[in-house]
């Protein structure tokens, strides 16, 4: 009797872990679905350290979902045109994009703030603001717009750009047309040049024929590709315009906020381990293309201080007056403001006594 007893205790017991198992897995399939998104970039696939942080997102969401997660990218041009990215994102036409949010300042100049202002941050010091507080300020002004962002790239400091004739003064720069956009085509404007806004692969003919005087692009890896020396051969630097100009991933905020919570994390983690591999491949790269691009008769030339105080004096003007007008400016501008003073303090420390020294050996030859 109590064998039989046990045997039935036994059989009710595996119906009811079959009954659990069954109930369980539609459960775990709810918490980890089959999701398939589109993400448009703002870049060509010809600029592809900056491309590649989109197509390396979808890889670590698919590798790190089991495959339940995928992101199929496309380029610039390929579903929208790359200046509406963050448009498209926003209104659901695709739920995510690569882009850099200062593209969207004509609805609102604290889009700039999300990616680079004029004699802002530099890329360290602007992945540190992001992470206290600033990427948070960055969303709160999102969030109206249905978008959620998290930062996805960084190309550190720029060059200043490709120039047809020597810019020795402020005032080698009256007159100039050249193609650059966004605040530094505002500031730009204040000292004497004429903005302008041409698609990138329509700037090599128009500094071959004149149509432009000069302009700023990216840096020598992606300035290399496009041979801007036989055409301008003065190669201006640092972009006073673009200290750390960051790239973002966007997400339609109802969409993301839809998705389970792992699988926000796994984009979340994504996007960090892009962030950090598109600068670190800008400075492993920049170094070699530069020294191409001298070969090929790029004349190295820095700007000289009496440019850069007045463009400063202008930037600053510019900032009052956005302020007045803007309250989601003043407010982002503001936060950054105060945090670049402490992290220029202590950058002078020890970061910049470091790397001077460390340079010095470099031009010694001591390395």
């Amino acid at each position: 009797m109590d064998r039989r007893r046990f045997f039935k205790t036994a059989a009710t017991a595996g119906v009811g872990a079959a009954a659990a198992t069954a109930l369980a897995a539609p459960a775990i399939a709810q918490e980890n679905p089959q999701i398939t998104w589109r993400l448009t970039s703002s870049f060509p696939k010809s600029l592809n350290i900056i491309f590649d942080a989109a197509d390396q997102i979808a890889a670590s969401v698919k590798n790190a979902s089991d495959g339940k997660f995928t992101i199929q990218t496309f380029g610039a041009g390929e579903i929208v045109p790359p200046l509406q990215a963050g448009d498209a994102v926003a209104s659901g036409t695709v739920e995510m994009a690569h882009t850099c949010s200062y593209y969207y300042i004509g609805q609102d100049p604290a889009f700039a703030l999300g990616t680079a202002i004029p004699f802002g941050l530099n890329a360290r010091m602007t992945n540190a603001w992001f992470l206290n507080g600033g990427n948070e300020l960055i969303n709160e002004f999102l969030a109206p717009r249905n978008l959620y962002a998290i930062p996805a790239g960084n190309s550190g400091t720029q060059m200043g750009g490709w120039f047809r004739k020597e810019i020795n003064t402020i005032e080698d720069l009256k007159g100039l047309k050249m193609r650059i956009a966004g605040l530094a085509g505002q500031i730009m404007q204040k000292v004497g040049i004429t903005p302008q806004q041409i698609a990138a692969g329509d700037v090599y003919a128009a500094l071959e024929k004149g149509t432009i005087d000069a302009t700023e692009f990216v840096g020598p890896y992606d300035d290399q590709k496009l041979g801007f020396a036989k055409v301008a051969k003065y190669y201006y630097y640092p972009a006073w315009w673009e200290g750390g100009p960051a790239m973002h991933a966007f997400f339609n905020l109802e969409k993301w906020n839809s998705l389970p919570k792992s699988y926000q994390q796994i984009l979340t983690d994504a996007c960090a381990a892009a962030n950090m591999s598109m600068l670190a491949n800008y400075d492993a790269q920049n170094a070699v293309a530069l020294r191409k691009l001298v070969s090929e008769g790029a004349v190295l030339k820095a700007f000289s201080r009496e440019i850069m105080d007045v463009c400063y004096k202008a930037a600053m003007e510019t900032y009052a007056d956005l302020s007045a007008k803007s309250p989601a400016f003043k407010k982002i501008y503001d936060h950054q403001q105060a945090f670049k003073k402490d992290a220029y303090l202590w950058a002078q420390i020890a970061e910049y006594s470091y790397d001077t020294y460390m340079m010095t050996q470099q031009r010694a030859g001591a390395l």
